[in-house]
């Protein structure tokens, strides 16, 4: 199978499953791991912080995020299609108390300036208090957009001049990073908390990183255990992370490569509307055009019988997105078998 669904299908590589056997590992709650400490300090540096924390996932590093700069009452804001507002559960909300406000996320995923400053609460007591603004780079919904380390840089000025937090949910930061040539932490430096996947495009099974000032990471350190996040023995998890972090993220621009190929590919099919022709990381999401005899749902199943699998994310929209796991020939072969499925759809109907 070639899976196109999601760069969270990625599996461990064969030095990962080896660094795994052979950890060194702890008591994690106790301090006391030394994989996991090491993983935390070179993620810490990677992103010019000062700590870091290793947690089970992305969703949790983000909820652990918003818990340590918020209290309840407090309110957060971010954009209307970010990860945070619409796919974790409304965690900050049901756990915290965090008010979220929306607004409109633009195109390229970045969120208008004005409209930042515009939903900053005036010091009334019938609002709540302003107290966070997130961000989230690259973006998932806007075809993994990259947000410019200069735009980064005005939002962390503008949080500071009016005594907010800036938060970067950064799950494929390194991506962002590959992207624009530039090292991390020039994305991360405005920011006063980022995360990071080590699961997704950097390949490893579990964990992401939440990375910041150091009393800030204790205070996550502590929103963690009360999230139940709080684990024993995970260097064995945390050895696949340092591995990731030391092996993948130099060739993130393959797969932002492969990524273009395939939307030049598909654009070149009846039926379907590539919606960046040219993606500026590892995703593609294209539209099935009204006129197609066939959704989202009967590509899928007759891709299923190519032997490629493919996520739709609405009823005539499909996400796709490359991976350390599809190299060249797997996205000859994939482009092939959409060839074949469109084809065989558009006769069928």
């Amino acid at each position: 199978m070639i899976d196109l669904r999601s760069d969270t299908v990625t599996q461990p590589t064969p030095e990962m499953r080896r660094a795994m056997a052979e950890a060194e590992v702890g008591d994690d709650v106790f301090g006391e791991d030394p994989t996991i400490n090491r993983l935390e300090a070179m993620s810490a540096e990677r992103m010019g912080k000062q700590a870091a924390v290793f947690v089970p996932s992305g969703t949790m590093a983000n909820l652990a995020a918003v818990l340590s700069h918020c209290g309840r009452g407090d309110e957060m804001i971010l954009g209307d299609l970010s990860h945070t507002f619409l796919y974790e559960a409304g965690g900050a909300a049901a756990l915290g108390g965090v008010h979220p406000r929306p607004i409109a996320t633009r195109p390229d995923g970045t969120l208008d300036l004005k409209s930042i400053e515009s939903a900053i609460r005036a010091d009334d007591v019938h609002f709540p208090t302003s107290r966070l603004i997130c961000l989230e780079n690259t973006h998932n919904r806007c075809g993994g957009a990259v947000l410019s380390a200069d735009y980064v840089a005005q939002v962390g000025e503008l949080a500071r001049r009016n005594g907010l937090r800036l938060h970067v949910d950064g799950a494929r930061i390194f991506n962002a990073a590959a992207a624009l040539g530039v090292p991390v932490d020039t994305l991360a430096a405005p920011a006063d908390s980022v995360t990071f996947c080590l699961s997704k495009a950097l390949c490893a099974p579990v964990g992401s990183v939440l990375c910041g000032s150091a009393e800030f990471i204790r205070r996550a350190r502590r929103i963690r255990k009360q999230l139940g996040g709080g684990m024993r023995q995970a260097g064995i998890l945390a050895a696949a992370g340092i591995v990731a972090l030391e092996t993948m993220p130099g060739r993130l621009v393959e797969d932002h490569r492969r990524a273009r190929v395939l939307a030049r590919g598909l654009a070149a099919l009846g039926g379907l509307e590539v919606e960046t022709p040219e993606p500026a990381t590892n995703m593609v999401y294209f539209t099935i055009a009204p006129s197609a005899p066939f959704d989202a749902a009967e590509l899928r199943d007759r891709l299923h019988k190519e032997q490629v699998l493919i996520h739709e994310v609405g009823p005539r929209r499909v996400r796709l997105v490359l991976h350390y796991w599809v190299d060249d020939a797997a996205l000859k072969s994939a482009l092939t078998a959409f060839g074949k499925a469109t084809e065989r759809l558009g006769k069928a109907s």
